[in-house]
């Protein structure tokens, strides 16, 4: 018989279905079963509303058989089947669907639910196989029909005889290379794997013959001499059938999702909050979310990949969307399950559409929420989630430019000067001081070293609550966030921070100006300060360092240690506690060593770096003037 021509596609457009648009071959098996599902969808829904139609839905399976000998891998279905006209329009056209058309048919009716996109799918097969043959038949036909391809040369249809209703595909696979392996897909535990992988939850089961060593009946368990035993070859159902996900929350217990977690993404330890939704309207979809108890090894590296699972009626479609996840949520793992979602050619890339929009702003919303819910109510388990995940919603702030504040500013956590516990800036600002209008803050190595810094020691003693920022990021994020709840924030060791009333302030400034003089002729001993001045913010000690502008002093050392070569400067002023009796030695010298005020300045400078936990630049000259200074 000849050969009918493809009616719209050469060889090359084939070949670039295959080796481009596909980039799995894995998936051939996937898209085989999803078009042998649609075929049982198909005369099931026949089923529903042809009353001369009388199936049983036990009946429907979805068969693998594998001919090691002859290279030859079989799928069989007993759905709807084909008659000559559907299997040339469906297979003689690339990218035909008939699973489209029938859901287009069917689109307002809730029962049908076709997950393949037949005539385009099928032609990944070619991947693996260098001929297939389609042997179909139709229901209510007693004809039967073989459609054979190698591929762009064409493909022939003639009549044949098949006893059952149903499709019947036989892959005959390609030769082996010295880089390919075909024979794979002849092994049974690899067939299953992939089953397991991609098709796990087709809802009709999937049958394939399997052999498994028994104990004879006749054996005697008991005796010392060895156990006869015998091969037996049976069917093996491969897949699950019925997900999890579908399942209403009152079914499945804790327990069962901890199992299904750790099945699926391999965690040892339980996750600290399952999220389990059905959203039905605009897009309907399953999730089952998963916020997990610990950090990943690799999830602050560049080899870590963020997204959920989505499946399409079941079939997994991706492993990782990373569109269903913003960046500052991709820790939670987890999956999407919906019908609405419109796929492209082959089914494992997205096409950037509404619906994926419209689920990952839904999957967004809940997440949020689920946080702020364990935050309420669970406040030891919420530590936990951020003491692990923390860093990333910090991130998710200040590497946003502040776009992301108002999802994420009242899940976050700083430390407290109060009890050096963790709160949120929402406790925060119900627990400042009548008329305080600033949030305090200040920025350090540790809680520790925080407490000890000279800047904070006149906030304390006022009773103002002061929150400390440990992590590198927190003071961006801090900048990036600008206020919350009207109250901006600002860095008690900036210059221009101050408790003074007005009266003080006339005072210091008085005091300052008397004193330009003196300042001036110190600053020549320290060029890389900006400006040296009186301050009243300190009780016990002699100075500390503020700084002007946006720049403190804590960033501008997490800013020059990152491997970007940048020399940030930190604005620096060095202030004098004006009450301590280093301000009378001081002004002694002014008048009578003016050499020796020089060297004092310098002490007093790097005392002050080594508070901040800055290097000193010159610590050899520091031990130099500090003995010549003891020696007399």
């Amino acid at each position: 018989m000849k050969k009918k021509q493809f009616k719209t596609e050469s060889k090359k457009i084939l070949d670039l279905m295959i080796n481009s648009v596909y980039t799995n071959r894995d998936i051939f098996l996937r898209e085989l079963i999803s078009n042998a599902s649609d075929a049982i969808d198909k005369l099931y829904y026949k089923s529903l509303t042809d009353r001369k139609v009388k199936l049983d839905k036990d009946d429907f399976c979805i068969r693998i058989d594998v001919d090691k000998e002859n290279r030859v891998l079989t799928i069989t279905d007993n759905g709807i089947g084909m008659t000559e006209q559907e299997l040339d329009d469906n297979l003689g056209i690339i990218a035909k669907s008939g699973s489209s058309l029938f859901k287009e048919m069917n689109e307002k009716k809730k029962d049908v639910n076709i997950i393949g996109q037949f005539g385009v799918g099928f032609y990944s097969a070619f991947m693996v196989a260098k001929e297939i043959r389609v042997l179909s038949r139709a229901y209510g036909s007693d004809k039967a029909y073989l459609w054979v391809s190698d591929g762009a040369d064409g493909y022939t249809i003639t009549e044949a005889s098949k006893e059952e209703v149903g499709t019947e595909i036989k892959l005959y696979l390609k030769d082996n290379t010295e880089t390919e392996n075909y024979d794979e897909y002849l092994e049974p535990r690899r067939i299953e794997g992939i089953v397991k992988k991609y098709s796990d939850y087709v809802k009709y089961p999937i049958i394939m013959k399997k052999e498994e060593t028994k104990i004879k009946d006749d054996a005697d368990k008991n005796n010392d001499e060895e156990v006869k035993t015998e091969t037996v070859v049976e069917d093996k159902t491969l897949n699950s059938m019925i997900p999890i996900w579908k399942k209403s929350e009152d079914e499945v217990t804790q327990e069962e999702y901890n199992a299904f977690y750790s099945d699926k993404f391999y965690d040892f330890e339980a996750p600290i909050k399952t999220i389990h939704s059905k959203v039905e309207g605009q897009v309907s979809y399953d999730a089952l979310l998963f916020i997990p108890g610990h950090v990943p090894y690799d999830y602050y590296t560049k080899e870590y990949e963020k997204g959920l699972q989505l499946y399409s009626n079941g079939v997994l479609i991706m492993d990782k969307c990373a569109d269903l996840l913003p960046d500052y949520f991709s820790f939670v793992k987890g999956l999407v399950d919906s019908e609405d979602i419109s796929l492209n050619l082959s089914r494992e890339m997205l096409q950037q559409d509404r619906q994926l929009k419209v689920i990952a702003r839904s999957i967004e919303k809940k997440i949020k929420a689920t946080l702020e819910d364990i935050l309420k109510n669970d406040r030891v388990g919420y530590e936990k989630f951020f003491d692990a995940f923390g860093m990333q919603l910090k991130y998710g702030i200040y590497s946003s430019y502040g776009m992301n504040n108002d999802t994420l500013k009242d899940l976050l956590l700083f430390y407290s000067s109060r009890d050096k516990k963790r709160i949120t800036l929402r406790e925060y600002v119900d627990n400042m001081k009548d008329g305080q209008d600033k949030i305090y803050y200040a920025s350090g190595e540790s809680i520790d070293k925080i407490d000890l810094l000279p800047n904070v020691e006149r906030f304390k003693e006022k009773d103002y609550e002061v929150l400390y920022l440990c992590d590198y990021v927190d003071e961006f994020t801090i900048q990036a966030l600008m206020e919350y709840d009207g109250k901006k924030f600002a860095n008690v060791a900036s210059e221009d921070v101050s408790l003074d009333t007005p009266e003080e302030k006339e005072a210091l400034e008085k005091k300052n100006e008397e004193a330009k003089d003196m300042f001036s002729l110190m600053k020549e001993s320290l060029p890389e300060v900006k400006t040296i001045k009186f301050t009243n913010k300190l009780k016990n000690h002699p100075v500390c360092l503020s700084t002007e502008g946006n720049i403190s002093l804590e960033m501008q050392k997490i800013m020059n240690s990152m491997p970007t070569g940048e020399d940030v400067k930190a604005e620096i002023v060095l202030e004098i506690n004006e009450n301590h009796p280093i301000v009378d030695k001081l002004k002694d010298l002014y008048e009578n060593d003016k050499d020796k005020l020089g060297d004092y300045t310098k002490i007093l400078y790097n005392q002050a770096r080594l508070i901040e936990g800055l290097s000193v630049e010159n610590p050899t000259e520091l031990t130099n003037l500090i003995c010549d200074i003891m020696s007399k």
